[in-house]
């Protein structure tokens, strides 16, 4: 390559850096009006006066209750449970959405819709895909969804305590694992 192609080549890319440069300070000049107003947006929604009303949250529209979910919210324990770390869950019909349940876990409330999984554990889903509570034989647990993260674990009704109970009265079974080899 000759100095000639070598120098025409360098101004080629002087002015094509020179282009996007302009190019991205436009685009800057004509996004930095809207950029002052969202912050100014964002500065005005953190200095929320005192006693000032919170925004309401919308109601959901939800779905009539399916035949299935109502014998599913028949098998829902309903109550208080004592979990681990001296945790508990509170677990109410919902009085306004026939088949649905109400879940608290401290300040915290979820709307859930009762399932029937194929394992035959009860499944309470929350209604805007944040929460789950699973419900075996003897415990259950409250899942968040998005993190995949489990907020309690080992959750009793008294229903589950005398489950547990139960099983643990009953004679030990012999396994194929106990036979001699």
């Amino acid at each position: 390559m000759n100095a000639s192609t070598l120098a025409r080549r360098t101004q080629r890319i002087r002015t094509l850096a020179l282009s996007a440069g302009l190019v991205i300070g436009m685009a800057a000049a004509a996004i930095a009006p809207q950029l002052v107003h969202a912050s100014s947006a964002v500065k005005a929604s953190k200095s929320v006066i005192k006693g000032a009303a919170q925004p309401v949250e919308q109601p959901l529209q939800l779905a009539a209750a399916t035949p299935e979910q109502m014998a599913a919210q028949e098998r829902v324990l309903t109550g208080s449970y004592n979990c681990e770390f001296g945790q508990h869950i509170v677990v109410r019909h919902n009085e306004a959405n026939p088949g649905y349940v109400d879940l608290t876990l401290g300040k915290q409330k979820w709307l859930m819709k009762p399932v029937l999984s194929a394992t035959g554990a009860t499944r309470l889903e929350d209604v805007r895909g944040q929460a789950l509570l699973v419900q075996i034989l003897t415990k259950s647990m409250v899942l968040d969804t998005r993190t995949g993260k489990r907020l309690v674990d080992a959750c009793v009704h008294e229903v589950q305590r005398k489950a547990e109970a139960d099983l643990a009265a009953q004679p030990a079974r012999a396994s194929i694992f106990d036979a001699p080899r």
